[in-house]
């Protein structure tokens, strides 16, 4: 007897893009309701010049995640000011649309409504593991919707740019510096 296994829901191409574009709504629409209702604050957190007070505990709870093993543990605490420096000194340097769209990323992150169903952590970045964290990195990077895939990309070349910019991190990649002139 051959054993049958029950047909697999075939997603089509039309209900592909009714999920695409309904995600791209649904994360326009909550981009949007941050800017007008005062959460997506464009002040700058204190020490820095574009990083806001709501985006510091997305990237603390995020950075060390992504330097596993690109950092020792007891030198994570410096490589993470050193990284949160390079970053806000790169997003200082980005045309005013790539500063919109990443602080919409960070805006998707650190509002509850959004980060619950979107990343899989519904509680505060502080309180989540690096297990949840590492989960929702991989969601997003394997994700069947290309949106949430480019949110991934974008985080991880932002953070990764940003490390290994810093001087504190060439001993590790065997980078010598660059040449004395």
């Amino acid at each position: 007897m051959t054993p049958s296994l029950p047909a697999a829901p075939v997603l089509s191409r039309r209900g592909l893009l009714k999920i695409g574009l309904c995600a791209s709504a649904f994360l326009t629409t909550a981009g949007l309701g941050a800017s007008l209702s005062g959460c997506s604050s464009s002040t700058a957190a204190s020490g820095f010049a574009v990083l806001r007070s709501s985006d510091l505990p997305v990237l603390r709870a995020l950075i060390p995640v992504m330097l596993d093993g690109a950092v020792a543990a007891e030198k994570l605490p410096a490589a993470l000011d050193a990284t949160l420096k390079s970053l806000d000194h790169s997003l200082d340097h980005l045309s005013p649309e790539m500063l919109k769209l990443t602080r919409q990323l960070f805006d998707v992150l650190g509002m509850g409504i959004t980060r619950g169903p979107l990343t899989g952590i519904w509680g505060s970045w502080e309180n989540a593991s690096a297990e949840d964290i590492r989960h929702f990195l991989e969601r997003w990077e394997n994700s069947s919707l290309s949106l949430l895939r480019m949110g991934h990309a974008s985080l991880l070349q932002l953070v990764m740019m940003a490390w290994y910019s810093c001087p504190e991190s060439w001993a590790h990649c065997g980078y010598p510096g660059p040449p004395k002139i």
